[in-house]
This record gives structure tokens, C-alpha cells and sequence, in this order.
């Protein structure tokens, strides 16, 4: 009984105690009694114009038998890729794709010959000879021709503006949180980088250097950074 009646006087003080502690301004139990801050999500985009730009060229050939479509099909794609690299596209962004070789069927399901393709894709670091490009490779043979796929060679420092923006936007909502809580914003505690990526938008700037190549217009890109940020309240 005796140790039973100690705890239950005991209790009441230290509650005291924590009580008192809590009203001390640099005491322990104050951070403890942090509100627990705010966290929003901030987004922001940078807006810049593509100067390089990914094709795909591909020839398609035909043959009585597999040795013959598959030689004339490289025949024909030698051509073609000793002209884009001729145009001005360096060896080292010409890159093959894909090579195909199959027996081709008529209505009645009867083999007809063979097909092979190859195609090779062709980075382009001047966008203004993209359309080009284009023409030597269809005048070499090129029967196939996809893309373009467009990017900026300045990407990963259009994606660091992005994300220095976003946070600036988390900033800003926080602070309008904060005053409309009658709360003081405090020191960012925590921040998770969301993802990112150039998205195109729909309207176009600028032409093909060439009047009379293909034209390939560069339009702009949208690069976005997300990211989501906790700050401490007082």
C-alpha cells in the first residue's frame, strides 16, 4: 500500500512539472509541442525551344528468296545511311534499329518471296538541317521515315531552373497556409523531387533552314519540376 500511494502523488507532480516545462521558452518540451508544419506541393515549368531532333529512316525490301531480299535490302540501306551521314549527321549518332526478314503471304496465304527491313535511327544536333536530312535519305532509298522526335541538348539545366522555381511555388503556398493559420513559416524540414519531363506545346516557332527541304518545325517544349515541401511552423 505504501508504494501504491507514492506513485499516485508522485504522478500529479510530474505532470506539474511538464506543465511548468512546456511555458519555458527554450525548454525541451516546447519543440515537443511543435504544431508539426505544413506540407504542400509546388510545381513550376520552363519553356524553351527544341534544337535537336531523333529520325528514324528504314528500307524495305523484296526478294524470291531470303538471300536475295536480305542482300538487296542492304544495298539499299547503305545508301541510305552513307547519305545521312553526308547531310551532316556525325557516325556517331547513326545507329541501327532494327533488322527484319520474313516470308511474305498473298490472300490465299501462299508464300510470295520475302520482305526485310532495317532501320536506323539518326540524331540531328542542328535542327535546322532536319529536313535535310530527310530529303537524302528518301533520295538514297529510305521508303520509311518516322518521327521526329525533338529535345533540347540544354535539358538537365532547363530541369534544375524547373525545380528551383517549384520550390519557390511551395514556398509561396506555405506562406499563404501560414498566414491564413496565424502561424509563423519556418525552415524547410523536408523536400521530396518529384518527376519531370519536356512535354511539347501547340503551337510552333521558327522553320527549316532550307526553304525547299522538309520542313520541320521546333515549336517548344515545356520542362516541369515537381516537388513536395515540409516546412516547420511557430
Amino acid at each position: 500500500m505504501t508504494k501504491t500511494r507514492i506513485l499516485l502523488i508522485a504522478a500529479p507532480l510530474v505532470l506539474a512539472l511538464g506543465l511548468a516545462a512546456a511555458t519555458l521558452p527554450g525548454s525541451a518540451s516546447s519543440a515537443a509541442a511543435d504544431p508539426g508544419g505544413i506540407t504542400v506541393q509546388g510545381t513550376a515549368s520552363v519553356t524553351s525551344v527544341p534544337d535537336r531532333a531523333e529520325l528514324s529512316f528504314g528500307v524495305e525490301s523484296q526478294g524470291q528468296t531470303a538471300k536475295a531480299a536480305l542482300a538487296a535490302n542492304a544495298a539499299e540501306m547503305r545508301k541510305v545511311i552513307a547519305a545521312v551521314k553526308a547531310a551532316g549527321v556525325a557516325a556517331a549518332d547513326v545507329k541501327t534499329q532494327s533488322v527484319s526478314l520474313s516470308p511474305r503471304y498473298n490472300d490465299k496465304n501462299e508464300a510470295q518471296g520475302f520482305v526485310a527491313t532495317n532501320s536506323v535511327s539518326a540524331t540531328i544536333k542542328e535542327l535546322a538541317k532536319a529536313g535535310a536530312v530527310i530529303d537524302a535519305a528518301v533520295d538514297a532509298g529510305a521508303n520509311q521515315v518516322y518521327g521526329p522526335s525533338l529535345s533540347g541538348s540544354d535539358q538537365a539545366e532547363l530541369y534544375r531552373q524547373a525545380l528551383k522555381a517549384a520550390v519557390a511555388n511551395a514556398r509561396a503556398s506555405a506562406q499563404a497556409i501560414a498566414g491564413a493559420a496565424n502561424v509563423s513559416l519556418g525552415r524547410v524540414t523536408a523536400v521530396v523531387e518529384g518527376g519531370g519531363a519536356p512535354s511539347p506545346l501547340a503551337y510552333a516557332l521558327g522553320k527549316a533552314e532550307d526553304a525547299g527541304s522538309t520542313p520541320i518545325e521546333p515549336g517548344t517544349q515545356q520542362t516541369t519540376a515537381m516537388v513536395t515541401v515540409t516546412f516547420s511552423v511557430s
